[in-house]
């Protein structure tokens, strides 16, 4: 895709270029800013905001966090709290109890087809 309106990759968004890209309002992405000390966009004049790529992915990781994965904002704040300063933006968080139990019972069919096979 290209034309005027497509940047690259690693250029800066503005927050309504960011809003748009994450279903996100603006005025939550200020919040989580007050929230995540590790979300600093850099401000020019009139505190314009600027994202860099690692800020729209680790908006992307509070967002699945909060929204998806059940966190409060406290429980990412801890969560980032341990994983250090700058937690990696490709980490999963932990996976949710019904994505382990679906895995769990596959794995408990292929084990009991195998138990059938040999019996059989």
């Amino acid at each position: 895709m290209t034309g005027p309106d497509v940047k690259a990759a690693g250029a800066f968004r503005t927050i309504g270029e960011v809003a748009a890209a994450t279903g996100l309002q603006q005025h939550v992405l200020r919040y989580w800013e007050t929230r995540f000390p590790q979300l600093r966009p850099l401000t020019r004049a009139g505190n314009r905001r600027y994202y860099r790529p690692e800020d729209v992915e680790l908006i992307e990781r509070i967002n699945r966090l909060l929204n998806q994965d059940g966190y409060t904002v406290k429980g990412v704040q801890k969560l980032f709290a341990s994983e250090g300063k700058r937690p990696p933006p490709d980490a999963p968080g932990p996976a949710p109890v019904r994505r382990d139990t679906a895995r769990l019972r596959a794995v408990r069919g292929m084990l009991r087809r195998a138990l059938d096979e040999d019996e059989g």
